[in-house]
């Protein structure tokens, strides 16, 4: 069975609900590609995406190995191209960390 619906809602934007938890999310296209940008583009949720998966991951990670994560936040920056448009790199940064972590650590959440 299929968990989230989308809907194009006209005007390049669209409306996605998540329907375990009935949460909506708006798209709009960038003023760069036509949009309003009144919204994260399809683009901004991929960059997003890999991010929160990453942080995700990392506290799945913390918590098993009894590290602090809680807090820490991303920087991203996506870089688009064009001919033809698309997202050509994301640079993520990581910061905020609540503790200084010793090598293990930093390569438990790096992996």
């Amino acid at each position: 069975m299929h968990s989230i619906e989308s809907k194009y809602l006209g005007n390049l934007r669209t409306e996605s609900t998540h329907l375990l938890s009935k949460n909506t999310l708006i798209t709009d296209a960038p003023p760069d590609n036509q949009g309003l940008g009144q919204a994260f583009s399809p683009t901004d949720l991929l960059c997003t995406s890999l991010s929160v998966c990453m942080l995700t991951l990392m506290g799945i990670s913390a918590r098993n190995y009894k590290i602090e994560i809680e807090g820490v936040q991303t920087d991203i920056t996506k870089i688009m191209a064009s001919n033809p448009r698309r997202v050509a790199e994301i640079k993520i940064r990581f910061y905020n960390f609540p503790v200084a972590l010793n090598e293990r650590q930093k390569e438990i959440l790096e992996r």
